[in-house]
């Protein structure tokens, strides 16, 4: 036989075992086991380390991934759009189909208050509560398709309203949350639990350090994949929206009998176990270390050995294996080392937006009514929130710093330095990777240019998150030289200068309009942008 024949046998052989593949969604098991969540956890794990070695940068690239240990079974891979919200249930509802598990979820929500009814259901002021359920449970004579439910059913239905519930008071049968909030300790929070911002995103953790450091994996509306350390861009807000970590709670196949022909269980319903099943749930991350319910959630205090911390050094302490130990020169690395990510994979965010050619189009006569959360064009290729993650991470930084140096003046022991001069050594350890970390992008004609961290940093406020600029203007170029061949007209760069007031500001707000024309962006408006940013320089506090 020729070669040229042998490849078209081999190829209509390949052709016809995926076609011959089975997908059904076969329940092996009745319920979740323990070791089943271990399992999951490690999976979790295995992707997160994927994506942060950059070898793969979408959902369907990751399971592909040859680590992934369910590769070789698929007859043919998702290929779906998956988003933050969506990140979460499509690892979850893919082990289980690979495992042979059931699977059910949140497929509906509504507001929880009257006054929210006309919001959006990502961003209610006091969040939302369950109305429908759904299952990837069959006719008792058929099985689900595992890919088809995922794709077409799972996919269309979750998002981050989902997540906008107050877990534990959401135990109606047949309308449970999908979740319980976990407790604080390395047991609870653990690979594939996720966080939820209640400004809109969702992150699923994949990595936690000896140190109590906690790593994640983030998807994004343009369907990329990147990870990132845990910190004060995930912000803590009232009981009843929702926000921190979350495990899935238990669920089971009840009233079901197997069918040896199918090799699955069918019929049955799915009963989903409430939150005080969970050995782990608890409310301390709501409400603090008194773990209950208080009229005002703010004025619970997180109190470790006698010392009361704030929310996030009560964090970090209880992640940690053992007495936690400050190391400014590592901590300092570790940090700069997440900003140095977070930039590197914004190049590829603003290069979606360019790629497209949103850049060439006549700048839209208003903004979106809320630049944080819309859809369509604006959803897709702007970048504010994720801008607005970085900024807030650049301050965290600055902040982490002086309360370091803060610490060691005061002799605190925590601080683990026995070297000459704080300050300098910090700064050497920010200089060492903001200099060598490379940023480049390309400009208008495709040439490229090439920045460090320190230099992005240094326009930080100045990098737009409009997709209607130039390559140059979205990396906050203001040299002559760098800005040449931005096609940007005179109404552009307009827009551009005076979006400053909404660049300046970090917090991501959702409850006013913004939907203002280039003439109204006269300055800050009622909760709308603020005149001046905040202090990131991280160099000017340690060089003095």
């Amino acid at each position: 036989m020729k070669p040229a024949a042998m490849v078209m046998l081999a190829n209509l052989l390949l052709v016809s075992f995926v076609q011959a593949a089975d997908t059904s969604w076969k329940i092996k098991k009745t319920t979740w086991s323990e070791a089943d969540e271990r399992s999951y956890s490690e999976f979790v794990t295995i992707m997160g380390k994927a994506v942060e070695k950059r070898e793969c940068k979408s959902f369907k690239e990751c399971i592909q991934h040859p680590t992934n240990p369910y590769k070789g079974s698929d007859a043919a891979q998702l290929d779906i759009h998956v988003d933050c919200a969506r990140l979460a249930y499509a690892l979850r509802a893919y082990f289980a189909w690979k495992n042979g598990l059931p699977f059910s979820h949140v497929s509906l929500v509504v507001p929880r208050a009257e006054a929210d009814k006309k919001d959006n259901l990502r961003y209610t002021k006091n969040g939302n509560i369950v109305s429908t359920r759904s299952s990837m449970l069959s006719a008792k004579a058929t099985l689900a398709d595992g890919p088809k439910y995922i794709t077409e059913k799972l996919m269309k239905s979750v998002y981050t309203a989902v997540f906008r519930l107050e877990d534990e008071t959401e135990n109606r049968p047949g309308l449970e949350s999908d979740f319980y909030p976990s407790d604080i300790s390395r047991e609870a929070i653990r690979p594939g639990t996720s966080i939820y911002d209640p400004a809109g995103h969702v992150a699923i953790v994949y990595k936690i350090t000896d140190d109590g450091k906690i790593y994640f994996i983030d998807a994004h509306p343009d369907n990329s994949l990147t990870t990132g350390m845990y910190g004060t861009k995930f912000v803590r807000s009232r009981p009843t929206q929702g926000a921190g970590f979350k495990n899935f709670r238990k669920q089971e196949l009840v009233g079901a009998t197997f069918d040896s022909k199918l090799g699955s269980y069918v019929g049955g319903k799915m009963a989903v176990a409430s939150v005080n099943a969970h050995k782990d749930y608890s409310l301390v991350q709501k409400y603090g270390t008194d773990n209950k319910p208080l009229a005002n959630w703010k004025d619970g205090a997180f109190i470790l050995a006698s010392v009361k911390l704030d929310y996030y050094d009560y964090l970090r302490a209880k992640m940690s294996k053992g007495n936690l130990k400050i190391n400014p020169v590592e901590e300092v690395k570790a940090l700069t080392n997440d900003l140095c990510s977070a930039a590197q994979d914004r190049v590829d965010s603003v290069q979606g937006a360019i790629s497209a050619g949103i850049h060439n189009k006549i700048h839209p006569e208003k903004l979106p009514v809320n630049i944080y959360g819309t859809s369509g064009e604006w959803e897709e290729f702007s970048t504010p929130s994720r801008d607005a993650r970085f900024k807030t991470s650049f301050k965290e930084l600055r902040d982490r710093v002086e309360k370091i140096f803060n610490m060691y003046q005061k002799g605190d022991p925590q601080i683990d330095y026995s070297g000459a001069n704080i300050k300098a050594d910090m700064l050497n350890s920010y200089w060492k990777i903001a200099q060598t970390c490379k940023v480049a992008y390309k400009k208008t004609d495709g040439t490229p240019v090439a920045l460090n961290l320190e230099t992005v940093r240094q326009r930080l406020f100045a990098l737009s998150f409009d997709p209607y600029h130039c390559p140059e203007l979205r990396w906050g170029a203001s040299s002559e030289a760098e800005l040449k061949g931005c096609k940007d007209d005179a109404t552009k760069r307009e827009w551009f200068k005076r979006e400053v007031w909404l660049r300046n500001q970090i917090d991501r707000v959702y409850d006013v309009r913004m939907d203002y024309r280039l003439s109204e962006l006269t300055g800050p408006k009622p909760g709308v942008g603020v005149a001046n940013p905040p202090d990131v320089d991280v160099v000017k506090y340690l060089s003095n």
